[in-house]
């Protein structure tokens, strides 16, 4: 990989899971990846209604998340609900997935002052899984190019 994109804002604000969009998951539509994502953690249904029929933000909803009662397996599936969701903010043919695709070989890490290393890196430090899964998504949407 020759170039970097570093951080999920600014000109590459579209790659961020704060970044609005239509996602319908499981019979709700959300607003956000961070939106499906924080009502996919809770185990009651209405936590997913609550969050789907309101119109908080992004970081509200992500603030909302840390107070549900998570489900039992959730440490299990958020890796899988996580690529799904990715999948469908990209969904083939869509602008989102051009601009993806557009990155070409870039690596992609969600760089971040918050502390985030698990789904990002911080002080040089962390997993960047979200980073790696967009590159996952960039290279299916690549073997999709007829």
């Amino acid at each position: 990989m020759n170039k970097s994109i570093t951080s999920f804002s600014g000109e590459y604000s579209w790659l961020s899971n704060f970044y609005p969009c239509r996602i319908v998951y499981e019979d709700y539509t959300y607003q956000s990846v961070e939106h499906a994502f924080q009502a996919s953690k809770s185990v009651f249904d209405s936590d997913r209604y609550k969050i789907s029929d309101s119109n908080l933000t992004a970081g509200q909803v992500k603030k909302l998340g840390r107070t549900f009662q998570l489900r039992p397996d959730w440490e299990e599936v958020k890796l899988r609900i996580m690529m799904e969701l990715l999948l469908i903010k990209f969904a083939w043919g869509t602008d989102l997935a051009k601009k993806l695709l557009a990155t070409d070989n870039a690596e992609l890490v969600e760089g971040n002052h918050w502390h985030d290393y698990f789904w990002g890196i911080c002080n040089n430090k962390g997993e960047n899984k979200l980073g790696k899964m967009l590159m996952q998504v960039r290279n299916v949407l690549a073997c999709m190019i007829p």
